[in-house]
């Protein structure tokens, strides 16, 4: 039979985010065979229904209301749940981002639904699905099932692989004109704090600064390296704390978790708070003057020597090698 999965397409910028199409070939898994259903807030003509459709979607939802343009709790709340009264899914898949983890459990809640969060792997086995996630700021991994009702669960970015998408796929569009009642936040003007070019939390590569940096000017050798790499910069709390980068780049049990291909940590001493954020990491490089910083301990790959020493070195090696 298979099941009937719906998925929340999440935009960054006018921009799907890479989250959405990880969580489209999660729900190709748990549908088995069965309809993928995309929801789509405010469609801005450049090609998203498409995209959604070669990743796997089989109809896609697009839904229009002046009050959908910038995000509020409120009035995406109100809008998803009417989708998913019309589409009845047996489960619902999400990306773990700042949205999802903010409006996922309201629509749960509101819809008396039960809900597994930070998920970063699936597991199907005919009508079962386990989802994998890490507890104890990721010391070990639980699996969990809805065994009743409908599964509903969150994505953590970066860890499902992506499946290549088939350009001949057409996706079924169903326009819905969403009903938004009063809303108790308004939104009037959004200015954006930029991280850089690269979404930190779906960054494949990270150059990440902690307190042995030493000031905002000693940054700039790991935007340097980033920028060769085509990764994103990070942080840890102690260098958001000192003022040497703004909070957006914090990675860490307050920050961001992240989960990339590789971590590059430099000037950071290993906190558990900080680890809790990025210890997922495929590959761990820590640079450190000091051998015997806890970060070692998880590092892959050590280097004990001065960051500014060891940092240009690096970009200029990769600055000869394609990446």
């Amino acid at each position: 039979m298979g099941k009937n999965v719906l998925v929340i397409a999440e935009k960054r910028e006018e921009n799907l985010r890479n989250v959405t199409f990880e969580v489209l070939s999660a729900a190709k898994k748990v549908a088995a065979g069965g309809t993928v259903t995309a929801v789509l807030f405010e469609d801005n003509g450049k090609g998203d229904i498409d995209k959604l459709a070669y990743f796997g979607a089989d109809k896609v939802y697009s839904l229009s209301n002046e009050k959908l343009k910038e995000y509020t709790p409120d009035a995406y709340s109100q809008a998803l749940t009417q989708v998913i009264e019309v589409v009845k899914p047996d489960a619902i898949l999400w990306g773990h981002t700042g949205i999802g983890r903010d409006l996922a459990p309201r629509v749960a809640s509101r819809l008396n639904l039960g809900l597994i969060s930070d998920c970063v792997d699936l597991k199907v086995q005919g009508e079962e699905v386990t989802f994998v996630r890490p507890i104890y700021a990721g010391k070990a991994f639980q699996e969990k099932r809805i065994k009743t009702g409908t599964i509903f669960a969150t994505i953590r970015p970066n860890n499902i692989a992506i499946e290549e998408p088939d350009t001949s796929r057409v996706a079924e569009v169903v326009d819905l004109e969403a009903d938004i009642k009063d809303l108790r936040t308004v939104i009037k003007d959004v200015v954006r704090k930029t991280a850089g070019s690269v979404d930190l939390t779906e960054a494949k590569i990270i150059v990440s600064g902690g307190r042995g940096v030493k000031s905002a000017e000693g940054f700039k050798p790991l935007y340097e390296l980033a920028t060769t790499l085509g990764g994103a910069v990070g942080a840890s709390r102690g260098a958001c704390d000192a003022g040497y980068c703004d909070y957006a780049l914090q990675v860490g049990q307050t920050g961001k978790v992240v989960t990339p291909d590789l971590y590059i940590a430099c000037g950071i001493s290993g906190a558990v708070q900080h680890l809790a954020g990025m210890s997922n990491s495929k590959i761990i490089v820590a640079i450190n003057k000091d051998p015997e910083a806890p970060i070692f301990r998880v590092a892959d790959y050590g280097i004990v020597g001065d960051l500014f020493e060891v940092l240009p070195l690096l970009n200029e090696e990769f600055s000869k090698i394609s990446v």
